[in-house]
């Protein structure tokens, strides 16, 4: 009787032991997937994609040197980036994350190209990682074309410069100052030999935002670079390093295109006005916002979208739904106020609260359509 009890209590602890070996062995191979999660990219044009919807792309064309990027979930890092190229020139690379399509190579489940006039809102954000050992920009790349075109190079590019550091400069030269989604813009235009560039330099460095890409294509449109039955390839967003790079990194990046626009988005066309009266104190607003139907036609349920400038966030609204609370914004109508006969009006409002000085939008849109401000 003692000899079996001793059997068992040494085949259970037997057991037990195995349970410990097979706990350790998981918990190993968890920690080796967890350290491998992330995806190095070496080759001159690789590409891996993430989160399922992402492209995250090398895209080293202006040096033979090596250039690697690591792809993590939420974007990339610069691992390694050899060699330089002169600034008075092009860039080495750009090593950048996108949304739609690039010489044939299209994010998974994208809805670009699209058309211009269908795109109703093009809601982005970033979140920078920077180095200071480096020759670069940080910037948005967006395409446009004539024609829904998934390969080869786009007619026109528009750059938003995030942050630059060393003596770059953009394709061109500046030709004035402009407020695009509620910040001040150096403006910058020229041809690159291949494609028509206009480029917005922030005047100091931005390391996270939200925003409204079409608050950029609006402003193409409006210096006849683009028009809108032109359509929106890709949103990109990376570096153009000249020198060095290691570190740079993406940290965030989302991108989102809304269609249903149905009128042009050319400056002049307006059907829509919006009229933005504020109260401010210190730290806090309220914004009173009418949406006027100017077209010929009834509106049947209406979007506002609009970009509140950085630092600014909305904790309540009435007579719309309001989302999300800061960056770029939609506000959809509610059952008893989406009617618009022509010439008719509706409102709606919201309280927030905001750092810094306080600013208002720089633009509006309705269903798509950029709108006349008062």
């Amino acid at each position: 009787m003692r000899t079996s009890q001793h059997h068992v209590r040494g085949a259970s602890a037997l057991f037990a032991a195995l349970l410990t070996v097979l706990a350790a062995l998981a918990a190993l191979l968890t920690t080796a997937s967890a350290a491998q999660a992330d995806t190095t990219v070496c080759d001159q044009f690789g590409s891996t994609t993430v989160q399922g919807r992402y492209v995250v792309q090398n895209n080293r064309w202006g040096t033979s040197d090596t250039q690697c990027i690591s792809a993590t979930d939420s974007g990339f890092r610069i691992t390694q980036a050899d060699g330089s190229v002169p600034t008075n020139g092009a860039p080495k690379s750009y090593p950048s994350i996108y949304n739609g399509c690039h010489y044939t190579n299209c994010s998974p489940g994208t809805n670009l190209p699209a058309q211009l006039s269908g795109i109703s809102s093009a809601p982005t954000s970033i979140s920078y990682t920077y180095v200071s050992n480096a020759v670069y920009d940080a910037a948005y790349d967006i395409w446009l074309d004539p024609t829904a075109r998934k390969d080869g190079v786009n007619k026109t590019e528009i750059m938003v410069w995030f942050n630059h550091v060393g003596s770059v400069q953009p394709v061109g030269s500046q030709v004035g100052t402009v407020t695009v989604a509620g910040r001040q813009w150096q403006v910058w235009s020229g041809n690159n030999g291949s494609n028509d560039v206009l480029s917005f330099v922030a005047p100091s460095a931005i390391t996270s935002w939200s925003f409204d890409v079409m608050d950029f294509v609006r402003q193409a449109v409006s210096r006849g670079l683009a028009q809108s039955s032109w359509y929106l390839t890709s949103v990109q967003a990376g570096f153009e390093p000249w020198q060095n790079g290691a570190g740079l990194a993406v940290s965030s990046f989302s991108s989102a295109v809304n269609t249903g626009g149905t009128t042009p988005a050319d400056p002049g066309t307006s059907a829509c006005k919006v009229t933005y009266g504020t109260n401010v104190w210190t730290g806090g607003f309220t914004a009173d916002v009418t949406v006027a139907n100017t077209g010929s036609t009834a509106v049947n349920g209406w979007k506002a979208g609009f970009t509140l400038p950085s630092g600014q966030q909305i904790t309540s609204a009435w007579g719309a739904t309001v989302s999300p609370s800061s960056g770029a914004v939609t506000a959809t109508s509610l059952s008893y106020n989406g009617q618009l006969a022509p010439g008719g009006q509706t409102s709606f409002g919201f309280q927030g609260t905001y750092s810094g000085a306080f600013a208002k939008p720089a633009a509006f849109t309705v269903n798509g359509t950029a709108c006349t401000v008062a």
